[in-house]
């Protein structure tokens, strides 16, 4: 009797250690699509510690997020439709309710590391809801890899001793893991690699720890080698996490911010795959997304599911125990690392518009599986064409394809009048653009940004 009161003992301290709030760790690289990782089918670059990951949880294939940084920043961290709440390049709603917010205020240690480009208020970290921040172009913009200029809490620091700006926002990562050991804690990390510049890395045989420029030793040959470190550094996070004892109640979280940029071209399953940031095409909205919480998920499964940028805030904090706003868009998919059925979605929605000066360009669309319909009626199939190049609107459409047409034309529909009107006439009176001279410098200026 005393042997089973014992067993059971240990079974309820287990059960108990990891039915409490996990630790959450979001890692989102920058313009890095679905074909450069190696469980993927990418024959380009080596991807070791991410392919582990997906060896020891589940890969996604259809995740998909919007064509540029900002939108798909601003999606993710509210769990809310661009329809909703986006005005221009660089800027997040002060308004906004984030995940940072809503895990903060459930207890967690929230931390955010890495890139930010949604507003220059040097509180602007701690106002979304994160207690410490490590951060590239907040209140500037200076180099970001060899040499770079951070911002520690919203204070500037400047770094001139051959230091990799990637390498200290790992570095800070580490610690903010550390210090939070004993507590849930919510670390947020979008990396700055591996956009362009393409330099090389201190693990690149032409490393020049002297750069102080980000036009000095460019070449898209460097994209290699950029995405070698930042899986290095995904691992040294896996490391530390084992280090501590904490991996197994931890969910890691790892996607793309968008496309791979449009001058690399890699080898995915034996073909060329050109990069294709900032278009609406697959090609710059299908991202890599694999997950793991060794405690809770069956290892090493494939999900076909459809999974939004909008869908992480609602997942988080259904894994965290923590109640969803009403007004978001996104869906949990938590069900589905579990390894149950959940609720996939039957299409995803999308309202994408860089807006850079005063261009006001928007394009809306609904997909799924297969097909992909414009709110202009261009309308095509995914699987023949994924380059979207025969447009189907004016042809006689097969059973299945008319069906799917009239699926996605009720999603559009139901976001007809999604647009808040003040949302545009706030980005009209911005300022933006008031003559050519400006709409250059600001065109200029989204192709470094991006």
């Amino acid at each position: 009797m005393k042997l089973v009161v014992c067993l059971l003992s240990s079974f309820g301290i287990l059960v108990s250690s990891f039915s409490a709030q996990p630790n959450i760790v979001l890692i989102m690289v920058d313009d890095f699509g679905y074909e450069c990782i190696t469980a993927n089918g990418g024959e380009s670059y080596q991807t070791p510690n991410i392919d582990k990951l997906a060896a020891t949880g589940v890969r996604f294939e259809n995740c998909h997020v919007q064509p540029l940084c900002t939108p798909t920043r601003v999606q993710l961290m509210t769990g809310r439709y661009n329809v909703r709440n986006y005005i221009n390049f660089g800027t997040l709603l002060r308004t906004e309710t984030t995940f940072g917010h809503l895990m903060k205020n459930a207890g967690y240690a929230t931390g955010i590391c890495g890139k930010w480009q949604l507003g220059g208020e040097v509180d602007s970290p701690q106002h979304f809801g994160f207690e410490e921040s490590c951060l590239w172009q907040q209140t500037r913009r200076p180099p970001r890899y060899a040499n770079p200029g951070l911002e520690y809490n919203g204070v500037e620091k400047n770094f001139t001793q051959g230091e990799y700006g990637p390498r200290l926002v790992n570095d800070f990562a580490l610690s903010f893991i550390i210090k939070n050991k004993e507590k849930p804690f919510f670390l947020y990390y979008p990396m700055i690699l591996t956009h362009n510049p393409f330099q090389p890395t201190p693990d690149s045989p032409d490393w020049d720890p002297t750069i102080s420029s980000e036009n000095k030793q460019q070449s898209p040959t460097h994209f290699a080698d950029m995405t070698a470190y930042m899986d290095k550094m995904v691992g040294r996070v896996v490391a530390k996490l084992d280090e501590l004892g904490i991996r197994d109640n931890t969910l890691l979280l790892f996607l793309g911010d968008n496309g791979t940029n449009t001058g690399i071209t890699s080898r995915f399953k034996g073909a060329d795959y050109k990069g294709g940031k900032g278009t609406t095409t697959s090609h710059g909205t299908h991202v890599p997304l694999i997950v793991s919480w060794p405690a809770v998920m069956k290892q090493g499964r494939v999900s076909k599911d459809l999974v939004s940028s909008s869908d992480f805030l609602p997942t988080i904090c259904a894994a965290a125990g923590v109640a969803v706003p009403a007004t978001v868009d996104g869906v949990s998919f938590l069900p589905q690392l579990k390894g149950d059925t959940g609720t996939p979605r039957d299409w995803l929605y999308t309202w994408y518009s860089p807006r850079q000066s005063k261009d006001m360009t928007v394009k809306e669309y609904a997909f799924d599986q297969r097909f992909k319909l414009y709110r202009t009626g261009q309308f095509y199939d995914l699987g023949a064409d994924d380059m979207e190049k025969q447009d189907l609107a004016a042809s006689v459409l097969a059973s299945d394809a008319a069906a799917a047409k009239a699926k996605l034309q009720a999603a559009l529909d139901h976001f007809k009048d999604a647009r808040p009107a003040e949302l545009d006439r706030v980005f009209k009176d911005s300022g933006k653009g008031k003559d050519k001279t400006a709409k250059k410098k600001a065109k200029k200026k989204q192709n470094k940004e991006e």
